[in-house]
């Protein structure tokens, strides 16, 4: 009897695609393996996928079989694959726990569920190279949970919108990644809306001056306002955010956060910051 084919990564990636999981090629290195076609420009433009062409990062992630397939011919090279979070229908949130020198995420998770009063959620989890644990989360449909790195605690990242995670089977420079033995059967649970106000409070907080109440559910959501900018309401959403935050004397403590936040969604930062200064003199 004839053994059967073994798995390849396109298949791993055909099959996350299969449970809504829109994916993209990655290299041995993470990164995403197939090249910009405006690499050779003097001046890339931001594009993303605007011209049609593949080669743009996590805005190629799809969960189209023969798209799927289109990509990994044009990374032959490619040994994983990148699962974008933050897109329909599961809205993904990643909570990345590493694991190395004398950083142990999975402890100081641990240690935020026992004082914020949650449970480490049983779902989807993939188990890194270095032993560390990739948590698979069920986001809001109705707003944007930002990318962040070591915000909530040493050795705690975030993959949101924007952001990918790597999936299981890939194989990198490190080693592979695996589904964690005894996970395999759990679904993708909802993120505990503990975990949700923290990464919101993370995201507001990293860079307000003292002198404001971060505690204060106004800072929080005139941040989270701007997060959850459709396309073509960014500038607006950032002006109104700006010109609230100056009615509260607390414009200049904000205005690093709300630039960051509309970076983030890709407003260009000189757009940003020429938008947060128009807000200010408007308010003067």
């Amino acid at each position: 009897m004839p053994r059967p084919a073994p798995c390849t990564i396109v298949d791993r990636a055909l099959e996350a695609a299969e449970h809504g999981l829109a994916v993209i090629p990655l290299s041995r290195t993470k990164l995403p393996a197939v090249r910009s076609p405006h690499r050779a420009e003097r001046r890339p433009a931001r594009c993303r996928g605007e011209c049609g062409q593949i080669g743009h990062g996590i805005h190629d992630a799809t969960t189209d079989p023969d798209a799927i397939r289109t990509l990994f011919a044009a990374a032959p090279w490619a040994t994983g694959y990148g699962i974008a979070c933050g897109a329909p229908p599961h809205h993904l949130v990643g909570v990345d726990l590493d694991v190395k020198n004398d950083v142990d995420g999975i402890a100081n998770f641990e240690r935020l569920a026992h004082d914020h009063g949650f449970t480490v959620p049983e779902t989807v989890s993939v188990t890194t190279p270095s032993g560390g644990l990739h948590l698979w989360l069920r986001g809001p449909a109705d707003r944007t949970v930002p990318n962040s790195a070591g915000r909530l605690a040493p050795g705690i990242d975030v993959r949101g919108s924007g952001g990918y995670l790597v999936g299981p089977g890939s194989i990198t420079v490190r080693g592979q990644y695996v589904r964690t033995p005894g996970t395999e059967g759990h679904p993708i649970v909802a993120a505990p809306a503990e975990v949700l106000q923290l990464l919101a409070l993370a995201v507001s907080s990293r860079t307000l001056s003292p002198a404001l109440p971060v505690s204060g559910r106004q800072a929080i959501a005139l941040v989270q306002f701007v997060l959850d900018a459709p396309d073509g309401q960014r500038n607006d959403r950032l002006y109104w955010a700006a010109c609230r935050a100056h009615e509260t004397d607390q414009g200049p403590n904000m205005a690093q956060a709300l630039g960051d936040a509309a970076v983030h969604i890709g407003l260009p930062e000189n757009e940003a910051r020429a938008t947060i200064a128009s807000a200010a003199r408007g308010r003067q």
